[in-house]
């Protein structure tokens, strides 16, 4: 029983002191906080820019947060407490992601928020941080890694990614499967409607395939260039966080 208390101890111990070296948020509040000086005021404003338009459209907020160490403890439990402390993401939707990178320690942590744990599962993160981000900061393009691989959370956040076969989940897409078995179903009423009217006269009139392309949404382009209506969000102020709560849900990795 007093071995359960002592490791209960030092857990609680070692929650105390990480946070302790937590930095606090960078003031006036962003979503880009970069307490190495690794980005140029270029590149953090065009991150910032990024993620305040995609925080004012969908209140999701995601958040870089760039220190040079975690010290003794884990970039995980350093992300999830960071997440916690500083409330990224909206209270109730708990939607907010770190992504956390500790320059000394050469290591990348994506937490995610409670509410973002289905879109943003662990294999994800650990897909983008190690065929995304990883590449690009081994060959010292910093800035990219991290552009790049806020676009991909972004379109999984948005669910415009669903899954694929490298995810471990092969299977047709179930709407996919729905539409072509409506459109089945319509090219076999129409040729038996057609073949009912009379052969070749009529075809002409109304036996072209009809194609109702709006059946299926997954289908063409959302137009979903979340930077290009620059005046959306991005020019105005940043209002801070929202008291987001974080799980354990996330991945890691070195470079």
């Amino acid at each position: 029983m007093m071995r359960h208390f002592f490791a209960l101890y030092l857990l609680l111990f070692s929650w105390v002191a990480a946070a302790q070296n937590i930095p606090e948020p960078m003031s006036p509040p962003r979503l880009v906080n970069d307490f190495v000086g690794m980005l140029n005021p270029t590149e953090q404003a065009q991150l910032e820019q990024k993620l305040r338009v995609y925080n004012d459209s969908t209140s999701t907020q995601i958040v870089i947060a760039v220190v040079k160490t975690t010290g003794d403890y884990p970039a995980g439990d350093y992300a999830f407490e960071l997440g916690r402390r500083w409330g990224v993401g909206q209270k109730g939707k708990n939607n907010g992601l770190v992504l956390l990178w500790a320059t000394d320690d050469r290591k990348i942590f994506i937490a995610t928020g409670y509410g973002l744990e289905g879109a943003v599962p662990d294999a994800i993160a650990k897909r983008i941080i190690s065929t995304v981000i990883t590449p690009e900061f081994k060959n010292q393009m910093y800035y990219r890694g991290l552009d790049k691989g806020t676009d991909e959370i972004i379109r999984y956040a948005k669910g415009e990614y669903k899954s694929d076969a490298s995810d471990g989940e092969g299977e047709f897409p179930i709407e996919l499967i729905i539409f072509f078995i409506i459109m089945f179903v319509i090219f076999v009423i129409i040729r038996s409607r057609n073949n009912r009217g009379g052969g070749g006269g009529n075809r002409s009139s109304g036996g072209g395939m009809f194609f109702p392309y709006a059946t299926y949404s997954g289908w063409g382009s959302s137009s979903g260039s979340w930077g290009g209506s620059s005046g959306g969000g991005g020019g105005s102020d940043f209002g801070g966080f929202g008291g987001g709560s974080f799980g354990g849900g996330g991945a890691g990795g070195d470079y």
